[in-house]
């Protein structure tokens, strides 16, 4: 008898490791991946970290904010905020709900720019407006669109299941 539950306790450790090992590795995958830029590097210093941006943007009081689109059909921007000297004063994943929830109806589409980054799709739609679309990391098979129209945001965002989404499971 006394074997047995020591045969049992070993394979509760083997499956509880293996869960553990899992759970591990689907936290990484889920994650974005993090970037190696702080506070005060330089521009110089963020060109080598991250290579090339995929767009950048002037704002206010001579900083400029700096897009880096990565990851699979665009699920993870960076954003790099550069202080007037060219130094990083901020680095932040924007492809989240909490930025999804500062898109206001009116906003200028260079202000949604700004905000989220570019768009993994934009669809035309009648009337001159267009869908925009953000893939992001979510559990949901969720993307989240922005309606545009004469250079203005129609709305807010909506939550739709993405069309590239494996929904076979």
């Amino acid at each position: 008898m006394s074997f047995k539950r020591a045969g049992g306790s070993a394979r509760r450790w083997a499956l509880l490791s293996a869960l553990s090992a899992a759970l591990l590795v689907l936290a990484a995958c889920v994650s974005p991946p993090s970037v190696k830029l702080s506070a005060g590097q330089t521009e110089a210093e963020m060109l080598a970290v991250m290579g090339q941006p995929t767009n950048r943007y002037a704002m206010a009081g001579g900083l400029q904010r700096v897009e880096y689109a990565k990851g699979p059909n665009g699920k993870v921007t960076w954003m790099v905020d550069l202080d007037a000297s060219g130094r990083v004063k901020s680095v932040e994943q924007v492809l989240t709900p909490q930025h999804f929830s500062r898109v206001r109806n009116g906003m200028s589409s260079q202000d949604l720019l700004q905000l989220l980054g570019r768009p993994s799709d934009k669809a035309r739609e009648f009337r001159g407006r267009e869908s925009w679309s953000w893939r992001y990391e979510n559990n949901d098979c969720m993307w989240a669109r922005v309606t545009v129209a004469d250079g203005r945001v129609i709305g807010t965002v909506s939550m739709m299941f993405d069309p590239q989404c494996d929904r076979s499971y």
